[in-house]
Formats: structure tokens, C-alpha cells, sequence
């Protein structure tokens, strides 16, 4: 299979990104237990990803193939791997904030350097797309099996440990091997790099005017909001089942495995019928579905109250049902990413990834202190129901992004 090595690389490159990243609703849930910290004080654990991950974005995005897209993705490796190997040397959640902080930034590279790379080594709006949801899907296996990995590590009997920071070592351990493999992968970048670099106010001008294209535009408005949906489901899941439906620790993070393993089941399934079915139709009736299972799912953790769980075997319906949510919000991202890629020349690849990311970012953070502080003022329940209005705006901009895309 032609370009087999650097497609299999980009999969393990998001698998590593994928544990890193979305630890964030597991060490939301553990500096709660080990740290005596707030929902509202934890929730900033996401503003250190996210932003760190929109900085680096704004500030690399027009350099990204100057610095090659290879390059940048081994610097990225390369950087995580120490940072994994240093965490457990200093246990506090200011460290928690320093490592998300470093991973976002990372990730900032990786990102843009995977979506431009799909342009490279795909012959095709189908194959683009196709290969898009499979590489997203894997990523939401990185997610599933990160939950198994952190779980594996905590002390249920001593909420305090801090034993489970030795996931780092494993952690660090994935990251290396990524990086062999991918500096063992041939890539061959020559059609994008610039053989004339811009200033500095060029590229960054070149970055403002592409937001002013209204496909763009109404893109952007539709990536902050769906992400903005699913990490606020997703960085507080854990803390949902831990304090609302009362599972112990460990049994909590495993659980919100389920959301990954629907999320990840979603993205591969999309990849086959986004080849066949109309994009809009798919995703509108994905989104209408979402709003159904929080009406429908959300009441059932009344059920859960003074219930004694210990074990999958027992856990109330309720852990069981919300996640499914990840099925149908799944084909959503990759779809409209890929879409305003394939809508674009391959040049201006590296600027709408950029672009992509720094507004998947603000929409990841805005999301989770929203729901973070709802979650503290409130309850579980309503902060939870707080994402049909995002699911309502998200549907709205997806009629007005199809148009668009029409003309």
C-alpha cells in the first residue's frame, strides 16, 4: 500500500496526542481527590491545553511548512517524551497545568502537521475524507484505551495517592517509540514548501484573509461549538459518574471509556458512509439524535442516588446511556474539517489547520469551564443539559455551511 509507513505513523502520532490530551477529565477528577481542589479551580486544567494549543497555532501555523511537516512532528515528539518522564518528579497541580500546558503546544504541532499530511498522501476528496475519519476514529481509540491505562493506576483505597503519576513512565515510553517511527517514514513535502517565505505580517495577513471567506468563517463558528459540546462531556465524565452517580474512582474513569469507544465506533462507521450518503443529512440527523439521548439519558441518574456500586456488573443505566453520545457526534468534526480542506488549494492546507485548531481550542476551553462552573454552582445534571443549546447553534451553522458550500 502506497505511503503505508507515514499513514501508520500519523495513526500512532494521534493515538500518543490522543491518551495526553484527553487525560484532562481523568487529572480534573484526581487534583479534585489529591489536591483538596474546586470544579470551578480544576477546570482551568483545560485552559492550559487548549490555549497553549490555539498560542502555538497562531503563531506556527504559516511557518508549519518551512518547518516541514515532519520536522515539526518529531519536535512535538520528542518534547512530550521528556515532559512524561519528568511528571512524576513533581507531583502538585501546578505541574498538572505545566504538562497540559506542554502537551497542547505539542499537539498544536502534530495537528497541523497530520491534517496538511493527508493532503500529501491522498488522491481525492473520498479518500481525504475517508482517511480523515479513520485517523480521527483512531484517535478516539488513543482516548478509550487512555481511560483503561489511568484507571490501571489508581488507588480506590487511598483516594490521596499519587501513585498513579507512574502512568507517565508507560506514557513516555508510547511517545518514544512514535518517534521512531516516524523518523523512519519517508515523506516527500517538495509541492508544499515555499520556495519565496513571506514576512512575518504576510502570513499572518494571509491567515485574517482566509477567515474572511464566509465558508470559513461559518466553518470556524461550527468547529468552536461542536468541540465546545464534546469537552465539556468529555473533561467532566468522569467527575459526572464519581460525584453524581456515586462510582468509585477507578470505576469512574473506565467508564467513561464508553463515550471513546462510541465516539471511536462513530468516526470509523462515518468513514465508510460518509463515502455514500450526503454529508448534511448524516450530520443533522446525528445532531437531532444527540439532543434526543440528553432528554432521554440525563433523567436516568435520579435512579443512581444511594446506590453501592462496585463494579461494571452493578453500575446504574444512567453510566451506560449518556456516553452513547459520542456515536453521533462522532462523524461531525472530521466531516467538516475535511470538507473545508478538500475546499481549499493544498498551499493553504497548513494556514486552515492552523486555523482549525486555534478555534477547536478556544471552543474546547470555553466549553469546559462553562461546564466546570455550572457543574459547581448547580449540579451534574444541568451542567450536562447545558449542551443542547450549543447542539442547537451547531445545526444552525451547518445549514448555513451547506449553503456555502453549494455556491
Amino acid at each position: 500500500m502506497k505511503n503505508w509507513q507515514i499513514k501508520t505513523s500519523l495513526f500512532l502520532n494521534y493515538f500518543v496526542f490522543a491518551i495526553l490530551l484527553n487525560s484532562v477529565g481523568t487529572v480534573i477528577l484526581q487534583v479534585q481527590n489529591n489536591y483538596g481542589v474546586t470544579e470551578g479551580a480544576a477546570s482551568v486544567l483545560e485552559a492550559f491545553k487548549d490555549l497553549s494549543i490555539a498560542v502555538v497555532s497562531f503563531l506556527l501555523s504559516s511557518y508549519i511548512t518551512r518547518i516541514g511537516y515532519k520536522r515539526a512532528m518529531l519536535i512535538a515528539l520528542g518534547f512530550v517524551t521528556v515532559v512524561c518522564f519528568l511528571m512524576p518528579l513533581a507531583p502538585g497541580f501546578w505541574a498538572a497545568k505545566l504538562v497540559f500546558a506542554a502537551v497542547g503546544s505539542g499537539f498544536a504541532l502534530i495537528k497541523m502537521s497530520v491534517y496538511s499530511t493527508i493532503g500529501l498522501v491522498t488522491k481525492d476528496e473520498k479518500e481525504h475524507i475517508s482517511l480523515m475519519n479513520f485517523i480521527e476514529s483512531f484517535f478516539m481509540v488513543g482516548i478509550l484505551t487512555g481511560y483503561f491505562i489511568f484507571s490501571s493506576f489508581v488507588d480506590d483505597s487511598n483516594p490521596q495517592s499519587t501513585a498513579w503519576l507512574k502512568v507517565y513512565y508507560l506514557l513516555g515510553g508510547i511517545s518514544l517509540l512514535a518517534f521512531g517511527l516516524l523518523f523512519s517514514a519517508p515523506l516527500d513535502e517538495s509541492s508544499v514548501r515555499n520556495q519565496t517565505p513571506d514576512s512575518m505580517v504576510n502570513d499572518f495577513g494571509k491567515m485574517f484573509r482566509l477567515m474572511a471567506v464566509p465558508l470559513v468563517l461559518v466553518f470556524i463558528l461550527c468547529a468552536f461549538f461542536y468541540v465546545l459540546i464534546e469537552q465539556s462531556i468529555m473533561s467532566w465524565l468522569p467527575t459526572y459518574n464519581s460525584k453524581v452517580l456515586q462510582l468509585p474512582t477507578a470505576l469512574s474513569i473506565e467508564m467513561a471509556s464508553i463515550l471513546a469507544g462510541a465516539t471511536a465506533l462513530g468516526r470509523f462507521l462515518a468513514g465508510i458512509v460518509m463515502k455514500k450518503l450526503n454529508w448534511h443529512v448524516v450530520l443533522s440527523s446525528c445532531l437531532l439524535l444527540a439532543a434526543v439521548l440528553v432528554l432521554t439519558a440525563i433523567p436516568l441518574a435520579k435512579g443512581a442516588e444511594g446506590r453501592v456500586v462496585t463494579g461494571w456488573g452493578d453500575a446504574p443505566l444512567a453510566a451506560f446511556v449518556f456516553p452513547l453520545i459520542g456515536l453521533f457526534l462522532a462523524p461531525i468534526y472530521p466531516a467538516i474539517n475535511s470538507l473545508i480542506l478538500s475546499a481549499l488549494p493544498v498551499q493553504k492546507h497548513g494556514l486552515m489547520s492552523g486555523l482549525i485548531i486555534i478555534f477547536s481550542a478556544l471552543g474546547g476551553t470555553t466549553g469546559s469551564i462553562i461546564t466546570g462552573n455550572i457543574f459547581q454552582r448547580f449540579d451534574g445534571q444541568t451542567a450536562f443539559y447545558f449542551s443542547l443549546i450549543p447542539i442547537g447553534i451547531l445545526l444552525t451553522g451547518l445549514f448555513f455551511f451547506k449553503k456555502l458550500q453549494a455556491k
